[in-house]
């Protein structure tokens, strides 16, 4: 049986998995959107191509981000922990 504990760290995990993916797929998504948008007005239609990596580096940027902030987020945890006992 799941404690309440177990089940609030599964939820925090899913949570992080569900930001992570929404972090990726928006960047590229709009870019995409973007490049074909700005393509059609200019008639250069391989435009989207150039737009998709910008928004995966967009995406990139942003999980790795959101990592090293919830990293450093459970050091601090840690430390506090450490001080305490």
């Amino acid at each position: 049986m799941m404690t309440k504990k177990d089940y609030k760290s599964v939820m925090r995990t899913l949570t992080v998995v569900f930001q992570f993916g929404l972090s990726m797929l928006v960047p590229i998504f709009m870019c995409s959107i973007a490049g074909i948008w700005i393509g059609d007005a200019t008639g250069i239609k391989w435009m989207m191509i150039p737009f998709f990596f910008v928004g995966a580096l967009a995406g990139f940027t942003n999980i790795y981000k959101t990592a090293r902030k919830l990293y450093n987020q459970e050091e601090k945890d840690r430390e506090h922990v450490k001080k305490t006992k």
